[in-house]
Order: structure tokens, then C-alpha cells, then sequence
């Protein structure tokens, strides 16, 4: 699970200094506030782990991708740099690194890491170059950082008890630049007798990063007819438009259970409960045209007795959560998923709904979730289901940006064990009061309008 992001220089960001990141974390605010930069920096890293060019120190994305933010320049912050990304997890298991001079003993082993990456803009063209990237692990830190006013010279170095790099006789030449912005060069093995576990410490990072899957906001209209030729797809894509692949693929995995002598479910199936709790249906399922065909309809039936209809007959919110859901339950437990206003086009009721589906998500499969959102009835949900205890403050953190002065802003909100927010922003979902009170103002005036001319 990620547990930390720390941002220097990036987009609206000077600086985030640590954000906290709980099993369900809740990115609210105004418009341009800074909120989706922060999902962007993280997709970003995703997507430069995802590249195949190993020199392209940050993938600032293009069409193919999920997130396209220019050049580098115009991805710093009034930009200027240099760019700092700073993340920390815990790892699905523990990692163990032994020792090369006695394979069966252990040089040190973990559960926690952490990695940052600085990065400044060089030459007039402003390109890409790491000035140092490191790893904590085991109490001690390991880094490769760049020497003084050369260009493409590294050295490696380590701060913590008990270690440190050893040169290999007659190898002493400088390191050449990183891989991308997080992996060492594969000359450190070449160079160094005690450094090959640093490949273990980038394969972390770009397993959590694996692990990091995101469904945007604008999501696919739905359609008469789909297309599966038994594609197992990794996630719903940018905009959902691969949900009805997931949830014929899903049908091999494992079942989703709701307790001892209760009936697993299907991820199909379970999407159908949760459509069928929030109000939305009385039934779905997706169906063959005909049994050898490749061709799928999605079916709602909207009430009990009333006859099947197409999901493009239906109200269009249905599917613009179908996604939403499915991805909570087709990803590998123990994922991170990003969210970008999973309440879009939904009834408030629903989206109050949503904060249970999250919350089923986060405790039966583990995921952990990232969302930014406007939503108060989501949130407000979330408060509730903390005063009758179903989850803790601490399972949630929730966040409001704000913009000033041309710079984004976070203020981390204060929620206690009844799940009141103690620090609540002003006009934090507009003025209500105010609205109210204008509305009882304008009433009166009106009011005495109408006496003084009877």
C-alpha cells in the first residue's frame, strides 16, 4: 500500500511535504485547485515504468497515454525546478537481501521502502537530467547521485550502520546516467563487489507502480453491442471502455466471498449486487448474442416483472458506474486504484452509495483507494460509516485544496472518532447558510412588497 507522497515543484505544487495515504484516501476541493496533479504525478511514474525506453527519464506522456503534461518545463512548477517525487510504500511481502559473501546469511531485509528522485532541467531545451535518485530501505539509505558540474558522471553512495559500497579493483570509473529516473545503471555490478541487490530495490518500485491502476472521469458512452474474442484485459482502460472484457474475463477468477456459509459471487455477479443495493437495477448480466458468438449485450431489468432492456436503454449513470465498480473487484487484491470523480452523473443518493462500495472494496480485497472527488454525499457517508464505526479515522484521510496566489494548497481535515471534521474549510461544497439565509431575506422583501400595495 502506499503510505506517503511528497511533490517539489510540481504544476500548481511548490511543495507537498508528505501526504498521507490511508486504505481510502479523499482528494477534495475547488476547480484548478491541484487536486488531480497530485493522481498525475503518480500516473506519470506509472507510465515511465510502463516505457520501454530505458533513457527516457520521465514519460511526460503523449495520446496513448493517461496523463500529458508537455514538456518538462511546462510541467514545473512557474517553470522552475528542479522536480522532486518522493514516494514511500509497504511492500506485499518481505524482502530479503542476501549477502554475496555468504549466500546463506542476510545482509539486511525489510517491509517498508522508500523512493525519491530529483531531477532538474538542463541546457536551454530544458532536458531531463537525474541528479539523484534513492532508495531507503532497512534503516539505511542507497543513492546514486551526479558529481559536481559533470553531466553524465554518477557515484553511488550509502549512509546507515554496517554498509557501504566497495569498489572492485581497477573498476573505478564514474557511473553513467540512471535508468530512467529510479533504476541503476547495469554497470554497478561491473564496479562494485556488494551492489547487484540494487536492481532488487528498482524491480520494488516498479512493482508497486504495477500495482497502481487509475479509471479517468470521462467515461465511454454506452453500447447496443461489445466485442470480447477472450481478451484478459489489465484494468478497465482510461475510460472504462474495457469493462465488459473485465467482466468476461473475471468469470475465471477467483470468487468474491461475504462471509462464512454466505454464496461467492462472481465479480459479474457482485457488480450486479452492488448495482441492484445502490437502487440502480433490479438485475444485470452480460449475454451472448448467440452461444458461439463474440458479440455481448448488457441487459437491466429496472424493477422486478418488467422486461429486459439494453444498457443503452437506460439511464446513462449506469454506465458511467459500471466501471467504477468493476474495477474495484477485477484487480488484483492489495492494488492501488486511482479514481477521478467516481460520483460523475450519479444520482446523490448513489453517491453516497459509492463510500459503502468503496469501503466493501478496502476491507474484502485489500485495495486501497485514491480518489478526487466534489462530492459532499460521498463524504459524508464516509463520515457516518466512521460514527457507527464500520471503518476508523485512520483507514480514512481525507484532504481539501485550495489555490493561493497562483499556488495549490492542502490542508489535511481533522476528522475524530464520530467522524465530525473538526478544521471544516469555509464554503467548503458553497455557502448553504448563506444561500438560505438570502433566500429567506429575499421572501420577506417580497412579502412586504406585497402588503404595501394591498
Amino acid at each position: 500500500m502506499l503510505k506517503q507522497l511528497g511533490l517539489e515543484n510540481f504544476k500548481s505544487w511548490r511543495s507537498i511535504g508528505g501526504l498521507g495515504l490511508a486504505p481510502i484516501t479523499g482528494l477534495f476541493g475547488t476547480n484548478s485547485s491541484g487536486k488531480t496533479s497530485i493522481i498525475q504525478a503518480l500516473l506519470m511514474m506509472k507510465q515511465t515504468v510502463e516505457s520501454s525506453d530505458r533513457k527516457q527519464v520521465l514519460n511526460l506522456g503523449d495520446d496513448s497515454d493517461p496523463v500529458r503534461l508537455g514538456t518538462f518545463r511546462e510541467m514545473l512548477h512557474q517553470g522552475k525546478g528542479p522536480f522532486e517525487f518522493n514516494l514511500h510504500w509497504t511492500l506485499p511481502q518481505e524482502l530479503t537481501i542476501p549477502d554475496p559473501a555468504r549466500p546463506d546469511a542476510t545482509m539486511f531485509s525489510g517491509t517498508e521502502m522508500n523512493f525519491c528522485t530529483r531531477i532538474h532541467a538542463a541546457g536551454n531545451k530544458g532536458r531531463m537530467r537525474v541528479e539523484r535518485l534513492e532508495y531507503r530501505f532497512a534503516d539505511r539509505t542507497f543513492a546514486m547521485r551526479r558529481k559536481e558540474r559533470q553531466e553524465h558522471s554518477y557515484e553511488l553512495e550509502a549512509t546507515g550502520s554496517g554498509f557501504g559500497f566497495k569498489r572492485l579493483r581497477g573498476r573505478a570509473w564514474d557511473l553513467p546516467d540512471p535508468v530512467k529516473s529510479y533504476g541503476f545503471p547495469d554497470q554497478v555490478k561491473a564496479y562494485y563487489q556488494n551492489a547487484s541487490f540494487l536492481s532488487d530495490l528498482a524491480l520494488a518500485f516498479e512493482e508497486q507502480m504495477n500495482r497502481v491502476y487509475y479509471l479517468g472521469p470521462l467515461r465511454d458512452y454506452p453500447k447496443r453491442e461489445y466485442t470480447w474474442a477472450g481478451a484478459e484485459p489489465a484494468d478497465m482502460g482510461q475510460r472504462g471502455e474495457r469493462v465488459v472484457d473485465a467482466l468476461m474475463a473475471s468469470q475465471e477468477q477467483p470468487r468474491i466471498s461475504r462471509g462464512k456459509g454466505t454464496k461467492a459471487f462472481t465479480v459479474q455477479e457482485y457488480v450486479g449486487y452492488w448495482l441492484k443495493e445502490l437502487g440502480l437495477v433490479h438485475s444485470f448480466s452480460v449475454e451472448p448474442i448467440t452461444p458461439e458468438s463474440n458479440l455481448y449485450r448488457v441487459w437491466i431489468t429496472r424493477s422486478a416483472g418488467a422486461p429486459p432492456v439494453l444498457i443503452t436503454d437506460v439511464g446513462f449513470g449506469i454506465s458511467q458506474i459500471l466501471p467504477v465498480l468493476t474495477i474495484c473487484y477485477y484487480v488484483p487484491e492489495g492494488s492501488t486504484i486511482l479514481l477521478e470523480q467516481p460520483e460523475i452523473h450519479l444520482h446523490p443518493a448513489v453517491q453516497s452509495g459509492l463510500a459503502d462500495v468503496f469501503i466493501d472494496a478496502m476491507k474484502r480485497r485489500r485495495v486501497q483507494l485514491v480518489l478526487e472527488s466534489h462530492s459532499e454525499h460521498l463524504l459524508r457517508r464516509l463520515q457516518r460509516r466512521m460514527a457507527e464505526e464500520q471503518i476508523s479515522p485512520e483507514q480514512v484521510a481525507l484532504y481539501f485544496a485550495h489555490d493561493e496566489q497562483g499556488m495549490s494548497r492542502l490542508n489535511p481535515l481533522e476528522v475524530d472518532e464520530f467522524g465530525n471534521i473538526r478544521n471544516w474549510p469555509p464554503n467548503f461544497f458553497g455557502d448553504e447558510m448563506g444561500d438560505l439565509a438570502a433566500m429567506a431575506e429575499a421572501a420577506m422583501r417580497r412579502q412586504m412588497a406585497r402588503r404595501g400595495t394591498a
